[in-house]
């Protein structure tokens, strides 16, 4: 049986057991399984490495341990690297493990036509943690006028920047793209459509009057509702971009590095999205 899974801490959320195993299904891969893997910090070098012992070939790293994962490594694409975040390892035959992030390519994937903003963008990135770094750093690397990132810890913020050579800010500024790479908005409730300040909104420096200064907002985190963040920006008449669309994308880009099969891209929407059919 070749096994696959997520690592991370939660991960009880995640959908990207089923968007994999409708995408094993739909390619007939006899005795391939996805998982999710819960593991909390304390442990993740320990069960990562006794991972291939147990049959799997790759996993999915989610949030708190996307660093972890690249510093475990003994192998690393130039991309994890450069953006210091690995959110895909693969467990090679001769004992190595090998980093890549699709994180950041899947991101531009999914991001789509931006031909409605400006010829020359500016985004800005909410967090510091490893989906903002890849979020900072393929930004950067097509082209974004300025890139800037907020963080509730400043340092951290700062810290980013100068890795990643972008800007850090001490407070959300007004840019064409806005990026939400926090678990804030999670489990939070939808949000009531008024000027008062969310306790999600809140969390990430914004009032609902501000999110009228983006005309593009995406929200890694997904949920079977609107977050309170896309639910704010779509009263806006901004346009929006939901994590789901992201997960798929990266998801698709880490199932053909483990398989060697085009992913099947429109099976895995569908699966991915089902939740949400059958939450409305």
């Amino acid at each position: 049986m070749a096994r696959l899974g997520v690592l991370g801490w939660p991960v009880s959320h995640s959908r990207s057991p089923a968007m994999h195993n409708a995408a094993i299904a739909e390619l007939g891969l006899e005795g391939w399984r996805y998982q999710r893997l819960p593991v909390p910090p304390a442990l993740f070098a320990q069960t990562t490495l006794a991972l291939p012992q147990s049959g799997f070939i790759g996993a999915n790293v989610t949030i708190p341990h996307k660093h972890a994962a690249l510093a475990l490594a003994s192998e690393t694409s130039e991309t994890a690297r450069a953006i210091g975040a690995a959110n895909t390892l693969m467990f090679l035959p001769d004992g190595t493990i090998a980093a890549e992030n699709t994180d950041a390519p899947g991101l531009i994937a999914a991001l789509g036509d931006l031909s409605e903003l400006p010829a020359s963008p500016s985004a800005l990135v909410l967090g510091a943690g490893g989906s903002a770094r890849a979020a900072a750093w393929a930004l950067r690397e097509a082209g974004m006028s300025e890139v800037s990132v907020w963080n509730r810890t400043p340092e951290r913020a700062q810290q980013l920047a100068d890795d990643l050579g972008v800007r850090a800010v001490r407070r959300p500024v007004a840019a064409d793209l806005l990026l939400n790479c926090t678990s804030v908005g999670l489990e939070a409730p939808e949000i009531e459509r008024s000027a008062t300040d969310s306790e999600a909104l809140n969390q990430l420096g914004l009032t609902f009057d501000q999110l009228g200064e983006y005309s593009y907002v995406v929200d890694f985190v997904y949920r079977s509702a609107s977050t309170q963040l896309l639910a704010a920006a779509q009263a806006h008449g901004a346009r929006t971009l939901d994590g789901l669309e992201i997960l798929l994308a990266q998801g698709a880009l880490s199932f053909e590095l483990w398989t060697g099969h085009t992913a099947p891209i429109e099976v895995m929407r569908r699966a991915v999205r089902r939740q949400d059919d059958c939450a409305s």
